[in-house]
């Protein structure tokens, strides 16, 4: 990046930032977020999403307006007429934009919204991409990903701004819960016998893909382990379709275990694991979420790709695998179910002592 394309970036002061994934995906681009937003003392950063991704933008702190858009190249997109995509291109040619940064995950193009932001007029357009854009970026970053290296999706989405000259020292997850959320979840814990400022767990049992889910039977032995290893209450969270999983579950006698699942909106899931001593899960998006608030994670995904790993907060990764080649062509399933519970209790135990060790010595330097 030559100093006048810099420059050109410096200068722009009304930006817009496109991240057409997940709500998790969006969350993994804060950090950039926030290094774009100090390039320009000025800059009125505006977020265009997904539906889905729409409801974490009142929890973040650098972004000042947010778009909600289904994309037509997107799953949904393709069933809305014509005629509202063009009106999308109006809309956004009105806000008068003066650059758009293109947010991608590593296997996804960025160049139907490139030219989305093209068709609208804007004049500075940059994006990661692997093929020759032409004319749809003006500011081409070529992609190493996924055939050069894999990185962790923060770490490319920073990688990305530093081509145009946007720096930050601070590169922690940004979701800030309101005061209201923090004061209902507070209510409802106490409500259920928990003392939020004592030592309890988040245990989400919901899972992005069916593969990485745990079965029922894991879930009982691991909090009858944690019941009698622990003896902490236990806060179990997931969407509306894991509350039959959570209602069979059998919970050890005079164990606290307390159900949310199904009922948070997405700033109360946030309140409550800003809160907690720990998130345990599969789920990808709940361990986004807890870094983004800084809670300590053990996730239950694979420790063989960097995306997994909970950016920079305390956490264990645990592989779950579905199976492994034996050399003759079979599968073993002896881990088909992800990591025996013992083996997770303990790394809830080593988090635990970390983490309250570090508190401790936190407090001694203060």
């Amino acid at each position: 990046m030559t100093m006048s394309m810099t420059t050109e970036w410096n200068a722009a002061a009304h930006l817009l930032c496109v991240q057409l994934g997940s709500p998790g995906d969006v969350l993994l681009c804060t950090p950039a977020l926030r290094a774009l937003r100090a390039q320009c003392p000025d800059r009125n950063v505006t977020l265009l999403v997904s539906p889905s991704g729409a409801a974490i933008g009142p929890y973040l702190p650098d972004v000042d307006a947010v778009l909600s858009h289904e994309a037509p190249w997107s799953k949904n997109g393709a069933a809305a007429a014509p005629s509202a995509h063009l009106d999308w291109i109006a809309t956004l040619a009105a806000q008068r934009f003066d650059g758009a940064v293109i947010f991608t995950n590593r296997n996804a193009s960025a160049l139907p919204a490139a030219l989305l932001c093209r068709l609208a007029g804007i004049p500075l357009r940059a994006a990661w991409c692997r093929d020759d854009p032409s004319g749809l970026l003006t500011h081409w970053i070529a992609d190493p990903e996924p055939g050069a290296m894999l990185r962790h999706p923060v770490q490319r989405q920073l990688d990305l701004v530093r081509h145009l000259g946007a720096e930050v020292p601070d590169e922690r997850l940004a979701f800030v819960p309101t005061q209201p959320d923090l004061a209902r979840m507070r209510t409802r814990l106490q409500a259920a016998g928990i003392d939020p400022a004592d030592r309890w767990l988040v245990l989400h049992l919901g899972a992005g893909a069916q593969a990485r889910r745990w079965p029922q039977h894991r879930w009982n032995t691991l909090i009858r382990a944690l019941h009698e290893r622990i003896g902490c209450p236990l806060v179990l969270a997931g969407g509306a379709r894991d509350t039959a999983l959570i209602d069979a579950l059998a919970i050890p006698p005079g164990a606290c275990v307390h159900s949310l699942a199904g009922q948070l909106a997405i700033g109360e899931l946030g309140a409550l694991l800003a809160q907690a001593s720990l998130l345990l899960g599969t789920d990808q998006e709940a361990a986004v979420l807890a870094a983004a608030v800084g809670a300590p994670v053990v996730h239950l995904g694979t420790s063989l790709d960097p995306q997994y790993t909970p950016w920079r907060v305390p956490s264990r990764v645990l592989n779950h695998e579905t199976g492994r080649p034996n050399g003759q062509g079979a599968r073993h399933h002896e881990d088909a179910d992800g990591p025996a519970p013992a083996q997770v209790a303990d790394a809830v135990c080593s988090l635990l002592k970390q983490t309250e060790n570090d508190r401790i010595r936190a407090a001694i330097r203060a």
